[in-house]
């Protein structure tokens, strides 16, 4: 609107200057054309529309007239409208100057608002009342209106629905006792179908693979669990909990064998694998980045390949989780600054005919 409001007082400005030359004679004779047009054109057209724009150069031009004279005037509109008109452009300035453009409360500093967001999701227990409080120790002076405007605005929810305890809280909560293990198959070059038992640990993401057969009985099974508790008392484990799913395999006497160690048995819902992710997700992992790759010929070739796997996943492999790190060994410190290094040499170690790669700093 501004922009048009613009280019007709400009034009009009123009058609003034083209008056002044002009004798008051020809300026009457151009007068009286004009109204006798303007009078075909009530003829013919019953209710002109006008923009704002319209409104505001009508309005700005015929203000300064006494209404006798106004209703002299041969006018599309009522002289009544004219006058409302102009007093709608007053309203309209004058609000837009003189009333404050900000109504109500000033808005809560940025940082109160996080400190606010990080007091309900690190205490699922309280409510808003309860942040609020806990703000007024902290001798921060906000409503308790205000706590419960932000935490709706984000979407969090009112205390007793926070409360209730997610699987995925679970078990990020639990994640330094947790022990995840499963079942996969596998087949070979000859068909054959071989079954692979690992045990991977929640916190430090330690992969054990305990053995690949194909007749996986309940002897065999019992064995590995023993295999299993060995090696984490050699570790110093501090693992109590074992998560495995529904399958046949796992009999009562290998539960009873962890159970004599100290670990208690979660078992995951019927066809929910996503209550061992963890577990699941690393069997796609060897898979994808083994599995898929490699011709396996038979059980101990694949044994080979899976305890190969198994040393570059726990000694290498970095992981999103740790940080990058790898299970068995922590990200080294930086060379030196990335901007000030001039010559960096990096080989590369091949696993399994170059399946895997591992890369190091040349010696």
């Amino acid at each position: 609107m501004l922009l048009r409001l613009a280019y007709l007082a400009a034009t009009n400005a123009f058609a003034f200057l083209r008056l002044l030359p002009m004798s008051n004679r020809d300026k009457d004779i151009e007068i009286l054309a004009l109204r006798h047009q303007l009078l075909v054109l009530q003829r013919q057209v019953g209710k002109p529309a006008f923009t704002d724009t319209d409104r505001a150069i009508l309005a700005g031009l015929l203000h300064h007239l006494p209404m006798g004279k106004l209703r002299q005037l041969l006018l599309l509109v009522r002289p009544d409208t004219v006058l409302r008109w102009h007093r709608n452009l007053l309203k309209r300035h004058h609000a837009t100057t003189c009333m404050p453009k900000r109504r109500g409360r000033p808005p809560t500093v940025r940082s109160i608002r996080a400190l606010i967001l990080r007091l309900a999701r690190e205490n699922s227990s309280w409510g808003y009342r309860r942040i609020h409080g806990e703000l007024a120790s902290l001798g921060i002076k906000v409503a308790a209106s205000t706590v419960w405007e932000i935490l709706k605005e984000h979407g969090v929810p009112p205390a007793p629905e926070r409360q209730s305890t997610t699987w995925a809280d679970f078990l990020r909560s639990q994640a330094d006792a947790l022990l995840a293990c499963d079942f996969f198959e596998t087949r070979t070059l000859t068909g054959a179908r071989l079954y692979v038992f690992a045990v991977i640990e929640h916190s430090t993401r330690r992969i054990r693979i305990l053995g690949a057969t194909a007749h996986p009985t309940a002897q065999w099974v019992v064995q590995l669990g023993r295999n299993l508790v060995m090696d984490l008392e050699d570790a110093g484990s501090r693992a109590r909990i074992m998560i495995r799913d529904r399958d046949s395999k796992f009999t009562p006497a290998f539960d009873a064998v962890l159970a004599d160690a100290g670990l208690e048995i979660v078992r995951s819902g019927v066809r929910i694998p996503r209550m061992n992710s963890i577990m699941e997700h690393w069997i796609q992992t060897c898979r994808r980045e083994l599995l898929d790759r490699t011709l396996i010929w038979n059980q101990s070739h694949l044994l080979d390949a899976l305890r190969e796997f198994e040393t570059f996943y726990n000694e290498h492999r970095p992981h999103r989780t740790l940080k990058q790190a790898a299970p068995l060994r922590p990200l080294p410190k930086p060379t030196s600054v990335p901007g000030q290094l001039r010559h960096l040499e990096v080989r590369r170690r091949d696993r399994l005919g170059g399946t895997l790669h591992e890369y190091q700093h040349a010696a």
